[in-house]
């Protein structure tokens, strides 16, 4: 018996990760796709081994660690060298992900965050999926604010490698508007009754 899976997307700086630690206090277990793809590009053997045989030793430096500047260099502004990247890294997730989620078979409902749910096929994975929604230049005030060593061509970048809002919303099961206007905390309580309904 596994526990409901709902997935939860939005594009950079909606505040995907502000609404999964709402999810989070009230005690859901949330896995977040971002941070554990960057431990399994260092932890998980044959993806060290795959990344090292499509972009080389250099992926990597001499500690062990992802050599990030020469990844983003390889990656940045190259869909395809991107996609490759994409490639080697989601299905390891994938499988990561099923092994965390056995860990919380008596929870009523799991959250698997992740920026690029639809484009990794992960919303396949899931029962029902949240898109986190704001506008766009709400989006890029909040990651200059976040990120002041990115500027506004690298984010309007990253915005045009994920799928347009209007795809993700037409797809997404449920909404959280964080646009400044709308509390989150009503809507993530609102949905939380819900998954308990549907989990029962």
């Amino acid at each position: 018996m596994h526990p409901l899976q709902i997935g939860i997307t939005g594009g950079i700086g909606s505040g995907k990760s502000i609404i999964s630690t709402i999810f989070k206090t009230l005690g859901i277990p949330v896995y977040d796709s971002d941070s554990h793809a960057r431990s399994l590009m260092t932890e998980d053997a044959l993806l060290v081994d795959l990344i090292k045989k499509e972009f080389g030793e250099e992926a990597y430096t001499i500690n062990g660690s992802l050599n990030r500047a020469f990844i983003s260099s390889q990656t940045f502004g190259k869909k395809e060298r991107l996609e490759k990247l994409n490639n080697l890294v989601h299905p390891r997730v994938g499988a990561d992900y099923a092994n965390w989620s056995d860990l919380y078979k008596t929870f009523p409902y799991v959250l698997r965050e992740a920026a690029l749910m639809y484009e990794s096929m992960a919303h396949l994975t899931v029962d029902k999926m949240i898109m986190v929604s704001a506008p766009e230049q709400l989006r890029i005030k909040r990651i200059l604010l976040r990120d002041p060593h990115r500027n506004i061509d690298q984010i309007k970048a990253i915005i045009s490698s994920q799928w347009p809002e209007e795809e993700k919303l037409k797809r997404a099961d449920f909404v959280i508007y964080n646009d400044d206007k709308k509390m989150v905390i009503p809507q993530v309580l609102e949905l939380h009754k819900e998954f308990l309904t549907i989990a029962r």
